[in-house]
């Protein structure tokens, strides 16, 4: 979907949100920009300590603005209103590794075809949500019911609900690419 030339090109945005969030100003990329870029689409930021370690993760499920703002915006969420964290200071910044994941729009699904590292997924019950991205499952080695599970525990259901017939489940599948690859 995207160039090896767009992805540096929204990494770079990501980047430049951090170090404007750091120092308490929110970042708006100038333009122009490709046009494709600029079509609205939803999208995460995923923020990493070299260690490996999660420093944060924001992201919307909705493709309600263009691309480039959504991915500064996210940046900005990510490092400064994630509640699992503190604020990103500026001198953490350069120590962080940044992941984008751009997602389709979210369709039915039925658990029997959740493809483990190909969906993402969303699970409702309820005023209860709970997302989990596609590589999440991949990351931690699970099979599809585990990741529906999961799944569910971040929506504060417990593991199973998934089967309950109240209970919604949407996937997506996402762009996902880092600093890692460059």
């Amino acid at each position: 979907m995207f160039t090896e030339e767009d992805r540096r090109y929204l990494l770079e945005i990501a980047h430049r949100s951090l170090i404007e969030a750091a120092a308490g100003r929110r970042y708006q990329p100038e333009g122009p920009h490709p046009d494709h870029l600029m079509a609205p689409a939803a999208a995460f930021v995923t923020l990493w300590k070299r260690d490996g370690a999660l420093r944060g993760c924001i992201g919307q499920v909705e493709a309600v603005m263009p691309l480039i703002s959504s991915i500064a915006r996210m940046a900005y969420a990510a490092s400064q209103e994630d509640p699992r964290f503190p604020p990103v200071p500026p001198a953490e910044v350069p120590e962080l590794r940044v992941d984008i994941s751009v997602l389709t729009p979210p369709e039915p699904l039925d658990p029997e075809a959740v493809d483990v590292g190909t969906h993402g997924l969303i699970v409702e019950q309820g005023l209860r949500r709970g997302l989990l991205l596609p590589q999440v499952a991949s990351e931690h080695g699970w099979d599809s019911e585990t990741f529906l599970d999961h799944t569910c525990l971040k929506a504060g259901l417990p593991r199973g609900a998934w089967r309950d017939p109240s209970t919604r489940i949407l996937g997506f599948t996402a762009e996902v690419f880092g600093d890692d690859e460059h």
